[in-house]
């Protein structure tokens, strides 16, 4: 596997060229997953050399923390592990609101410490800008954790480019992470700019549309009941048909190219610059594979013209979320 750079200089951070985000390991999309499988599955993802693992506290909640570190226990050393706190959720899994208050962020990060069963976080994302606390005082606080040990790197999620901006100058930000996809282009204008203007790298989560661009859902009931995607306005039936126009134009390009359209969309993100690293996610192993697969694909010019012509941004029908004032902040 590749290695790509988030950050520069002493900020500087190797990871996997793909990553994998382990959210879905937690039945956050309903079905039912075997904390077994989703072990043997990490540990298949490392042999692979997909050694670059996300998680968050809200994840489960807090269950997926411990799984990932069940699963890399006797393997540290081979994983860049990143995880996220500040979007809170109870035992019971509702959403508490988002907390960046100074005092909150050592708190979080010696609990998720405990859950993964390590002494120090590759890299600690603040999950979603909390508008009541001055971005400048959270990111503070973060930088007193590199200096205790607890955390090597720090990294924003959602943050808008003036966050950003605002951010690095209390202390090196080494990557952001946002949604980022052909169907989820919002970065591209503002934030990604701005990060290569001040050397920071780009994490892309649900870089296969939630699974939407793989092919696998083409009305709303092939979602499972629990399912927090039927929350999502992209999987509404409002905009579900037109949104599978789309994804049948990616099925129809990967099969001329004798791939899988998920391989596609990744290969996609990767010729986005060498700064760009996506984590799919998923519970099944065959496709664990085949996503890796994707990092020895290098795409063409008219096959990124075809794309490009395909996907052009603003394409998708729907609000990447429910409520869309959690991002972007």
């Amino acid at each position: 596997m590749e290695t790509r750079y988030l950050g520069s200089g002493d900020n500087r951070l190797g990871v996997a060229a793909i990553g994998l985000g382990c959210m879905a390991l937690s039945s956050m999309y309903g079905s039912p997953v075997d904390d077994d499988g989703s072990v043997a599955l990490i540990r298949r993802s490392l042999d692979l050399g997909c050694t670059f693992l996300d998680t968050a506290d809200a994840y489960g909640p807090f269950t997926n923390e411990q799984l990932v570190g069940r699963a890399i226990a006797g393997r540290r050393h081979e994983v860049v592990l990143a995880t996220k706190f500040g979007n809170v959720r109870r035992d019971d899994g509702a959403f508490q609101g988002v907390n960046g208050r100074p005092e909150y962020v050592p708190e979080a990060c010696d609990a998720s410490l405990l859950r993964l069963g390590v002494e120090h976080i590759d890299l600690y994302y603040l999950h979603r800008v909390d508008p009541k606390v001055p971005i400048e005082e959270t990111v503070g606080a973060m930088a007193s954790l590199v200096e205790a040990g607890k955390v090597r790197h720090i990294g924003l999620s959602e943050a808008s480019a003036a966050t950003i901006r605002r951010a690095h100058a209390v202390h090196p930000i080494t990557a952001v992470q946002s949604e980022y996809s052909l169907w989820s282009r919002d970065p591209e204008p503002e934030v990604l700019p701005a990060m290569r203007e001040l050397g920071i790298g780009f994490v892309a989560y649900s870089p296969i549309g939630r699974g939407f661009l793989g092919g696998r859902f083409s009305e709303p009931g092939d979602l499972a009941e629990r399912d927090v995607r039927r929350n999502h306005p992209r999987f509404s039936a409002e905009h579900l048909e037109h949104n599978a126009r789309l994804q049948a134009r990616l099925s129809s390009l990967a099969s001329k190219h004798g791939r899988t359209p998920a391989q596609l969309a990744l290969a996609w993100l990767l010729a986005q610059g060498d700064d760009v690293v996506p984590i799919p996610g998923t519970s099944d192993v065959a496709h664990l594979e085949q996503n890796l697969e994707a990092a020895e694909i290098s795409l063409g010019e008219d096959e990124l013209a075809e794309l490009a012509d395909a996907f052009p941004p603003g394409a998708a029908e729907g609000d990447r979320y429910p409520d869309m004032s959690l991002v972007n902040r």
